[in-house]
């Protein structure tokens, strides 16, 4: 007699992970001044600890191609010396590597406690209806992506947004129409930047 409850193991009751594979992609290399680039970083680590290099890696390849292929993923495997599955798990590990193509600006709407309290839900409809797109997609003129993330960091200065690699806070639900008119008039002149970056300086 068992005090365990009595258990079907029906295929159909098991999660099945699959596995999203990359878009294969253009050959890809990095261009002379990337690999001269990574060349001077990889030699901040000892050599056995080459593949430290990974992230930054990774992030020359995102910024000379816009997204991440299985080619450029390959590649970076062979810069680094490490398998391309290695990679792989890096890529699906962080969320600001992306593995399809994104728009020129990719809005990271940070949706974690500070920011949900002061209405990161509503900052995220907002910028979805004045766009016309949902959270996960980019507009029809690829200028826009929009992205639901989790902690950003800036907790005292919710909502949130990053930016590509900028920052703009306190975007209330409010001034988000003319914070995409502004972006997209002004680029990164709209953007409020990083407060405690500024008060470094």
């Amino acid at each position: 007699m068992s005090f365990h409850p009595e258990m079907e193991y029906a295929p159909a009751k098991f999660h099945r992970s699959e596995r999203k594979l990359a878009d294969v992609g253009e050959p890809f290399a990095f261009t002379p001044e990337n690999q001269k680039t990574f060349d001077e970083i990889v030699t901040r680590y000892p050599p056995e600890q080459r593949k430290s290099a990974i992230l930054y890696a990774l992030y020359l390849a995102q910024r000379q191609q816009g997204y991440l292929t299985a080619n450029a993923m390959a590649h970076v495997a062979q810069q680094i010396r490490c398998t391309t599955a290695e990679v792989e798990d890096v890529v699906s590990y962080y969320t600001m590597f992306y593995t399809k193509p994104v728009g020129k600006y990719v809005l990271n709407v940070c949706r974690t406690l500070s920011c949900a309290l002061l209405g990161a839900e509503r900052v995220t409809e907002e910028l979805s209806a004045r766009l016309g797109i949902k959270p996960g997609e980019t507009d029809p003129t690829g200028t826009f992506t929009l992205i639901e993330a989790e902690c950003l960091g800036a907790c005292d200065r919710a909502p949130v947004v990053m930016v590509n690699d900028d920052w703009h806070e306190r975007l209330r639900p409010e001034d988000c129409a003319a914070f995409i008119d502004d972006l997209a008039a002004r680029g990164p002149a709209a953007f409020t930047g990083c407060h405690l970056k500024k008060e470094a300086k």
